[in-house]
């Protein structure tokens, strides 16, 4: 029986086993390895549910081309079988699913499933180089207008030296200031201050 069981998680991703809950069959997508420059597969690994267990019409049709019997055989073998399973679980000792993972109740009586190792895929990882095309040219599209990457990049260019050179015009007006004031005092002395010192006599 785990064998079929095993064969159908494989093909449909799930299989569930009655008063348990279901198995399934999950995808890691490929990922990218930047320090060894390759790209790694796919991975796939067991997961459990619990909340769900009532299997599909599809499983029992399964089980009972497999075995050759009538689908209400199927049904009540599989039932059967399930129903071992369940009085098998207990604290102390694990109820092995070959090929799958092991199920086991915890300390506050829940069912527990440990899934083996990841399941083995012979797909390899590839190289993976990185590749920077400092020059490439190609037309995009900002905002409603459409225009090549070098011209924005030109663009782009031109605006960080127009904000960049701000402070060279303060400094220039600075400059100018600080000879207007060198002057005045030049002509006045340097005990002349600023502003209108006109004396006002009052009666």
């Amino acid at each position: 029986m785990i064998q079929l069981v095993n064969n159908y998680l494989l093909q449909h991703k799930s299989v569930s086993i009655p008063g348990l809950g279901t198995i399934y069959v999950e995808r890691v997508p490929a990922q990218s390895d930047f320090i060894n420059r390759q790209l790694l597969p796919p991975a796939y690994h067991f997961r459990f549910d619990k909340y769900f267990d009532d299997p599909e019409k599809e499983f029992f049709t399964f089980l009972a081309t497999s075995k050759n019997i009538p689908e209400y055989e199927a049904i009540k073998l599989y039932n059967e079988w399930a129903l071992n399973i369940r009085n098998g679980i207990d604290t102390e000792h694990n109820t092995l699913l070959e090929g799958i993972g092991a199920l086991k109740r915890n300390a506050s009586g829940d069912i527990v499933f440990e899934p083996f190792s990841a399941l083995k895929t012979y797909d390899v990882a590839v190289p993976a180089e990185r590749i920077i095309r400092t020059n490439a040219r190609h037309a995009m599209i900002v905002g409603d207008m459409e225009t090549t990457t070098m011209e924005m990049t030109d663009y782009l260019q031109e605006v960080h030296k127009e904000k960049a050179s701000w402070w060279i015009y303060a400094l220039i007006i600075v400059a100018v200031a600080l000879v207007a004031i060198f002057f005045h005092y030049f002509i006045n002395g340097s005990d002349a201050p600023f502003g209108n010192h006109q004396t006002i006599e009052t009666k």
